[in-house]
């Protein structure tokens, strides 16, 4: 019988770059929300931003500023995302990179974001060491034996990955 899990948000963004404090934004987000060994809730939303997503960047996740026209800003957003995560623990591959975006993201609305955060790359870093790295689709494909399914750097297909990576890393 596998061990009950306590209910934590699973979160990935995607962004412009790398830095918050020289500008970069989060211009998609996916949660989900995960209790009882399984997803029991989903957010995800893209973020129009005013400013032109970096080619560098839209190589990565493929997010072009084409596609954020007509979606909700971060003042819509980023409140509907803090009334889904609550006073949950968050779990994040390289959560350190996602919750400090988040943070900013927040701050910059008047928003606090102070929850707790459980990191799948330091865990599996730990739980996996013979692996030859440690990106989310190389531990995911470890842990589940699967191709990821759907397109690796887009928020709520990284969150899935984490999810079954998280499951299998707390049973």
């Amino acid at each position: 019988m596998q061990e009950k899990l306590r209910q934590c948000i699973i979160v990935d963004v995607e962004t412009t770059g790398l830095a918050p404090h020289r500008g970069d934004r989060v211009i998609e987000v996916g949660a989900l929300r995960f209790a009882d060994n399984d997803v029991a809730g989903e957010f995800h939303s893209l973020v129009r931003i005013r400013k032109q997503i970096p080619i560098a960047a839209q190589l990565v996740h493929g997010i072009s500023s084409e596609m954020l026209k007509g979606q909700p800003e971060a003042d819509e957003v980023f409140p509907a995302l803090k009334k889904f995560i609550g006073k949950s623990t968050l779990v994040a591959h390289n959560a350190q990179f996602d919750v400090n975006f988040l943070r900013y993201e927040f701050s910059y609305l008047g928003l606090n974001l102070d929850n707790p955060y459980e990191c799948t790359l330091e865990l599996s870093r730990i739980h996996f060491p013979q692996l030859r790295n440690h990106k989310l689709e190389t531990v995911y494909r470890h842990v589940s034996g699967k191709q990821p399914d759907g397109q690796s750097h887009r928020a709520l297909a990284d969150a899935r990955m984490v999810a079954e990576i998280w499951k299998r890393l707390r049973v």
